[in-house]
């Protein structure tokens, strides 16, 4: 790891030179500047982790210095010195965007606390920033892949309502995305910066729900030792996602409705109010206008929720988009993994377009991600796709010997898998069966099929 850049400025020549040593001794590199114009010089020419400087120099201020750094170069942390330290001056300091307000004489364990923690901190804030960067690639708006007329349009709607505090209910089949559509919104509105919290209602109980929600106190129920912050607290200043909406109970449904016309509540058990400011973004696949006609969900809500609707379409209906995607999550997993996969065979590209993809967007990853993993050369082939996705039947695929049946191209690659574990279990078939995760009996079918009984197979 490279040493922290530390530069001290102070117009006490005595001073610098012996704090410069000092700091090299214990490890830092370290640049010594006699004044604020010099400092200003180098700071335009080096990047640089801390600026420790005097609050009084000969032809500046401390303060003129800090507000530069703030201003040019927010990532450098700012201390300052003086020798005529003051509770207002450090207050003043910390207010213009310093670090610390260290008063002299130094002492120098105090220091080198400071200048940890300085250090400490701006490595916090730059992991912070990479995060936040790293988010905005994979939640942003760029990341979402559409060219579908219907895509472009929830594209510009997504742009238009993302800075209002608007409710906005997200529809559409399970697997169309929903969820990245709900934390693009967020990365693109005001409260990029603040919390973005998802709850899956569908996925608990709702007693266990409200607990996730809201919170509760101490003794509340059986196993409540202690006292939980709900979502809902945890979302304050940013966004809360509540997915499956249309699954929440008749109870909850009006706890729900208080909440988001007032942004108040209650912990399970407890008598405080908590106000919060949060953006409420909610999600279902269900036909919430039938389950209001049903009476299993009610209509004030719906009418609550239902102020912008962001309707995703399924997979099926916007073919165009399926071979930018599968390239796409080809792109993705082949960063992630390392994995040397130039793209998609022409016998692969037809039958992702020809499957129907009932699990949407979210299936079609999957896949992309399983062919990536497992597929044996550099070009993904319909061999490394599915079953399902591949299809049945005799469909005719390309080999480097003519035209083959699906199955007959299928049978080489079944052979050798095959063969790899009966050598790597010294030809046991029982342990063979059971690594390969199929009956005894169909590994014996398979064996005769592939002309791999014992004695027949040769020296590879």
């Amino acid at each position: 790891m490279n040493k922290p850049q530390l530069l001290l400025v102070d117009d006490d020549r005595q001073v610098l030179e012996s704090m410069s040593d000092w700091l090299r001794a214990q490890g830092f590199e370290l640049e010594a500047s006699s004044g604020y114009s010099d400092a200003l010089g180098r700071l335009r020419h080096k990047a640089y982790d801390l600026v420790l400087a005097d609050v009084r120099l000969h032809d500046g201020d401390g303060f003129d210095l800090l507000e530069q750094c703030r201003r040019n170069w927010p990532g450098i942390q700012v201390v300052l010195m003086t020798g005529y330290g003051s509770p207002d001056g450090a207050i003043e300091a910390i207010r213009a965007g310093a670090f610390d307000y260290i008063t002299k004489p130094l002492i120098d364990n105090e220091l080198l606390m400071t200048i940890e923690r300085a250090i400490s901190q701006r490595n916090v804030k730059q992991e912070n920033d990479n995060l936040r960067a790293q988010l905005d690639r994979r939640y942003g708006m760029d990341n979402i892949v559409g060219r579908d007329p219907r895509m472009l349009k929830v594209f510009e709607m997504i742009g238009s309502i993302a800075d209002t505090r608007a409710t906005v209910l997200v529809t559409g089949e399970s697997g169309t995305g929903k969820s990245m559509i709900a934390r693009a919104i967020h990365r693109r509105s005001g409260r990029r910066k603040g919390p973005f919290v998802e709850v899956a209602c569908g996925a608990l109980p709702e007693t266990l729900l409200e607990s996730e929600l809201f919170g509760h106190v101490a003794g509340a129920f059986t196993g409540a030792v202690g006292e939980k912050v709900g979502k809902f607290l945890q979302a304050d200043g940013g966004t809360i996602f509540l997915d499956e909406i249309g699954t929440a109970s008749p109870a909850m449904q009006v706890k729900l409705l208080r909440v988001l016309q007032e942004l108040k509540f209650e912990q399970v058990g407890g008598t405080k109010t908590f106000e919060v400011d949060v953006r409420v973004v909610l999600a279902t696949n269900e036909d919430l206008t039938r389950a209001v006609a049903e009476g299993r969900f009610r209509q004030d809500l719906y009418y609550r929720i239902n102020v912008i609707n962001v309707e995703l379409p399924p997979l099926r209906t916007r073919p165009s988009d399926i071979l930018a995607l599968a390239q796409s999550f080809l792109e993705q997993v082949r960063e992630d993994s390392r994995r040397q996969v130039t793209g998609l065979a022409d016998d692969a590209l037809a039958a992702l377009q020809r499957y129907s993809w009932p699990g949407n967007v979210r299936e079609l990853q999957n896949v992309m991600e399983r062919a990536v993993l497992l597929g044996k050369g550099p070009t993904i082939t319909v061999v490394d796709l599915p079953p399902e996705v591949r299809g049945s039947g005799n469909v005719i695929v390309a080999s480097s010997v003519g035209l083959k049946t699906l199955k007959e191209a299928l049978e080489g690659p079944e052979r050798q898998i095959i063969l790899e574990v009966l050598e790597s279990n010294g030809w046991n078939r029982n342990a063979t069966a059971d690594q390969l995760g199929i009956n005894r009996t169909t590994l014996y079918k398979k064996m005769k099929r592939l002309g791999l009984e014992d004695g027949l197979v040769g020296v590879r």
